[in-house]
């Protein structure tokens, strides 16, 4: 299998095969915004790194860790060293998950049967390192006659140890935040998850937190790596294709996500997810 050297070409070649790709990655693409796209992903961090927004979650990033995200959840890397900040991201489509999973083993588990409070990231040992490394190696250096095969087994070994993994130690981790703005700022991202359907502003989360609107964006910005509107706006389409993923009708969806103008939701998604709201509804669903 091919090693790729940016995430957005293993996105892409994920999609468009339906299947699984492997990013080594040892310095910073250019930063995305707080983003989503339409498959899983596997981050393992061999170096550590600085911090993680998922969804309304903050996380530290150590040698070792490793965090599941699902194609619902907007995320954003900010803060890395980019001199050393060696990962392997692996990104899949949730239906060849399907695909090889049984009625006794589900492997959409780790990104799909959680509940809303529970965290991303796994700290594997030392010996759950060295084996994720190893099937990682399986992989990527499989070649000649049933290369496909030793691809495709090795990675499926892989996600059944992952879900175990995940199954037997992600109930007892605690969520970090790591920054000095800690309270204040989880209590933002805390209440804006809370009022999603209203139609949230800057000025309005000032008032709320009798902070100025310089203050509340500052902090909000040192502790995420992202502003607020664009943290909202990452949220906002999270939520919506999750909800469209549901059976819910466009408009239905547009309230529901804190917009109060359609056109600006039917141009703001087209524009994060790459097709219509309605098109992205009939994919999901078929």
């Amino acid at each position: 299998m091919k090693e790729h050297s940016s995430c957005k070409d293993a996105i892409a070649q994920c999609i468009e095969e339906t299947s699984f790709a492997i990013a080594h990655l040892y310095h910073e693409e250019k930063t995305m915004n707080m983003h989503i796209h339409d498959c899983y992903e596997i981050y393992y961090s061999i170096s550590g790194g600085k911090q993680f927004l998922i969804d309304h979650t903050l996380y530290d990033i150590l040698p070792g860790d490793l965090f599941v995200i699902n194609q619902y959840e907007s995320h954003y890397l900010t803060k890395i060293d980019s001199m050393d900040h060696e990962r392997i991201v692996i990104s899949i489509h949730p239906d060849f998950l399907r695909m090889h999973s049984t009625e006794r083993s589900d492997l959409n588990a780790c990104f799909t049967n959680r509940a809303p409070d529970s965290v991303h990231k796994l700290s594997l040992s030392k010996d759950q390192q060295n084996r994720f490394m190893y099937y990682i190696n399986k992989i990527l250096t499989a070649k000649d006659y049933g290369s496909d095969i030793i691809e495709r087994s090795s990675f499926l070994e892989l996600m059944v140890m992952l879900n175990g993994i995940y199954q037997n130690t992600h109930i007892d981790q605690e969520k970090e935040y790591p920054q000095p703005f800690n309270q204040q700022v989880d209590e933002i991202l805390d209440y804006i998850n809370k009022h999603m359907k209203e139609p949230l502003t800057i000025q309005h989360l000032s008032e709320n937190f009798y902070l100025s609107t310089s203050y509340i964006c500052r902090i909000f910005k040192a502790a995420t790596g992202t502003t607020i509107n664009k943290y909202l706006n990452a949220r906002r389409i999270s939520i919506a294709k999750a909800l469209l993923s549901e059976g819910l009708s466009v408009t239905e969806v547009c309230e529901q996500c804190g917009y109060n103008d359609y056109s600006n939701f039917l141009k703001t998604f087209t524009k994060a997810v790459g097709i219509s709201p309605k098109k992205y509804a009939r994919y999901s669903n078929s």
